[in-house]
């Protein structure tokens, strides 16, 4: 499935490089390891264990620029995923950020933008929770855009403006 040298994104690693698949003899037994390293930001190694379903559910291949494209050309029809109880939008939120999905992830940035863009009108700032939400989501799915795309971080956000604009 995945081999040495593949560049994937997991979880809240973004955009990582798998440099070496090894085996490990932990606590008596021998397992077989990805070992990952993430290409922006934080410079840790992931070992994410070959067998363990539920963290290579975590890990997949990047999108294509056109896979890309499409999904930006898609952001404007996007419905807004705002939900006004606190608790459940906090927990509704984790989710999307673990399960990764670049639909709800640009659901929930839009809505926590629409949400933001009304607090300031009325000179209030958001909640902290859905600052940090929207940081989180938004490193998800940029770090992606930038590495596919070859753009600046910088030039992530003008990139996805621009073809918004351009397709109105």
């Amino acid at each position: 499935m995945f081999k040495v040298d593949d560049i994937v994104t997991y979880g809240m690693n973004g955009v990582c490089k798998i440099v070496e698949i090894e085996e490990k003899n932990l606590m008596g037994a021998n397992k077989t390891y990805l070992v990952l390293k993430p290409l922006h930001g934080e410079k840790s190694t992931c070992f994410v264990p070959a067998d363990n379903e539920n963290l290579l559910s975590k890990m997949r291949k990047l999108l294509s620029e056109e896979e890309i494209n499409k999904l930006i050309d898609s952001m404007p029809d996007e419905e807004i995923l705002w939900i006004d109880n606190e608790r459940e939008r906090k927990e509704c939120y984790k989710k999307i950020i673990t399960d990764g999905n670049q639909s709800d992830l640009i659901r929930m940035i839009k809505a926590i933008h629409c949400k933001k863009l009304a607090r300031e009108k009325k000179g209030k700032k958001l909640h902290i929770s859905d600052e940090r939400f929207l940081k989180d989501a938004e490193k998800i799915l940029y770090d992606e855009f930038q590495y596919v795309l070859n753009l600046s971080q910088e030039d992530v956000i003008s990139y996805i403006f621009a073809r918004i604009d351009k397709n109105k």
